[in-house]
């Protein structure tokens, strides 16, 4: 039972992420993800400066170390030469006095070199820690700008994905059927175009009508006549034909007359 329960957990989980997924805008995913990044890389820096820190304080202790064992070296060979000067001028005492001293710096001696020994040793890997340290960070910071910049490419994408979406769905509406009321493009065209077609076709039938014929009888004669009234009036002002700027309508010629007796030649 318990496993039937875990494993539709897991199934109502997966089932939820994926709908979850569906839905979510990739432009917010994608700033979640570089935030998340950019999170651990300053969780990351703040260890490596910790570790730092660790070296630089072992370093410091170190240093005042060695400078105390410096003091104490010339602590017990000032004693010893002291104690060794008394003994030579018979002084027993003050010699005593200052090999005691000497006896007692050496121990302090001995136990300050130890601590040295391991302050070197923990500097050391203090020191390894904090060049791993900062090579993690380095390394890390290079991911991030890569991140960084594949995240501007990925935005880029993400909106040229939008612009061919919203393409594809015009280009699909013009050739889908909108509503019951509303035609597509394609019916549109074919209506125009079929009423285009029927509107030639019946001003083909019109200029092929009689009534068409007569008005351009019609407009014939009134040519021919308005050509004649032109030629009249030239005559009469002594102009010669053809000089004027209305001649574009020209009479027309009068066929010669037959001489009597060339009928039949």
């Amino acid at each position: 039972m318990l496993k039937l329960v875990r494993r539709w957990w897991k199934y109502l989980t997966a089932k939820l992420t994926g709908s979850f997924n569906e839905r979510a805008d990739p432009k917010i995913q994608l700033e979640q993800a570089i935030l998340e990044a950019q999170e651990q890389h300053a969780r990351l820096k703040e260890q490596a400066a910790n570790v730092i820190a660790i070296q630089k304080q072992t370093e410091l202790q170190l240093n005042r170390k060695l400078d105390e064992l410096d003091k104490l070296n010339a602590q017990t060979r000032q004693a010893v030469i002291m104690a060794d000067d008394a003994t030579r001028k018979g002084d027993t005492a003050k010699a005593g006095e200052y090999t005691r001293a000497a006896e007692s710096i050496a121990t302090r001696l001995i136990a300050l070199e130890a601590e040295v020994e391991d302050l070197k040793a923990r500097s050391l890997q203090a020191a390894q820690a904090s060049d791993q340290a900062k090579a993690a960070v380095a390394q890390n910071s290079s991911v991030l700008q890569k991140k960084l910049a594949e995240k501007n490419q990925l935005m880029g994408q993400l909106e040229q994905a939008k612009m061919q979406e919203q393409m594809n769905k015009a280009m699909a509406s013009l050739n889908e059927t909108v509503g019951a009321d509303v035609p597509t493009f394609n019916e549109v065209r074919d209506k125009i175009e079929a009423r285009y077609a029927k509107a030639s076709g019946a001003a083909e039938l019109q200029g092929e009508s009689v009534e068409a014929r007569m008005l351009e009888v019609e407009q014939a004669a009134q040519n021919t006549e308005a050509s004649a009234r032109l030629a009249e009036i030239r005559a009469q002002l002594g102009l010669q034909p053809g000089t004027g700027t209305t001649d574009a309508i020209a009479p027309p010629q009068a066929q010669p007359q037959a001489e009597p007796g060339t009928a039949g030649a």
